[in-house]
């Protein structure tokens, strides 16, 4: 990872659209990882600048607006969900993103856990308004104590639904309990079907799976064949046989609406993001290394302090 390194770039240009935020923490996430080795070079239509930076959610305060921009100001708490290219990622102390990819902080959330949150929490929103439960229905969340898992653990439950979480390690299952899930078992030493048997004997209502494989791909078995089972695009390995029930693949949500929706739920809950780590910006290397690693929740670095100190 000798590519990985700090260097001075021209603060991005805003355009009329745009929002330039000071960054104050940004999520380290294996997409990261992924996008640093190549593999999504000319995914997204363009082909890969360098210098490149990486980074696809963060939290900071609005630097600069642009002339189209009224619904923020400037020195507001804001977080975003970005896509690296063209423009830029977050590993910087400054971002441009168009707004309508930017929302307030809510009050009683604190700015480092906004950092590592959009991305993770608006893909488990829109896993859950996929399969649209009702209050009274029953949901496996595979991969709990995951990025995207351990924030769809409490989105269910604030929706009312009866949670099994398959979590990873001592460490994941305590966290996925603490969230409130009904029952928790560690995927990796468990037998993740019959707990699903006993926690719904007549079959799961649904499942939301986060990390494929094959004890994932066993475990879907306890789903009803009438069931639903969402799968966000880009967790592979995906399913080489199917699990009898309907399976959807879908992209998060990263709109204006889609965050405001999270934001309300936020707002009258005990919803927070679990940083196992932090690190700072001349640790970036470090935090990649992390990444393969066992950790729960999420990873972030600390680019600039509140009163703008790096």
């Amino acid at each position: 990872m000798e590519e990985l390194a700090q260097r001075l770039i021209p603060v991005p240009e805003v355009g009329e659209d745009d929002v330039l935020i000071r960054v104050e923490v940004a999520g380290v996430a294996s997409w990261d990882a992924v996008e640093r080795e190549g593999d999504y070079d000319g995914v997204f239509g363009t082909a890969s600048t360098f210098p490149y930076v990486l980074g696809w959610d963060a939290a900071g305060t609005v630097a600069a607006l642009g002339s189209n921009v009224t619904r923020f100001e400037i020195g507001d708490r804001v977080y975003a969900a970005t896509v690296p290219v063209v423009r830029g990622g977050f590993y910087a102390e400054y971002a441009v993103v168009e707004a309508e990819y930017v929302a307030h902080v809510p009050d009683r959330l604190p700015t480092e856990q906004a950092g590592a949150m959009a991305w993770d929490a608006l893909t488990a929103l829109s896993g859950l308004e996929l399969l649209d439960l009702r209050s009274d229905e029953t949901l496996m969340v595979f991969g709990a104590s995951g990025g995207v898992g351990h924030m769809a653990v409490q989105l269910a439950r604030h929706r009312g639904q009866r949670v099994l979480a398959v979590a990873s390690g001592d460490d994941g299952v305590a966290l996925a309990k603490r969230l409130g899930a009904d029952a928790v078992v560690d995927g990796r030493k468990d037998d993740v079907l019959v707990a699903a048997s006993e926690f719904a004997p007549t079959g799961l209502d649904a499942a939301l799976v986060t990390v494929g494989g094959e004890t994932a791909e066993r475990a879907l078995r306890a789903v009803k064949h009438t069931g639903r089972i969402a799968w966000p695009n880009g967790v592979y390995p995906v399913p080489a046989t199917s699990p009898g029930a309907t399976v959807s693949y879908y992209d998060g949500d990263r709109s204006r609406s889609a965050a405001e929706r999270l934001n309300a739920i936020i707002a009258t809950s005990t919803f927070e993001t679990h940083v196992a780590r932090t690190f700072a910006m001349e640790q970036v290397r470090d935090a990649h290394l992390a990444l393969r690693e066992h950790y729960v929740g999420k990873l972030t670095l600390r680019i600039a302090s509140h009163d703008g100190t790096p």
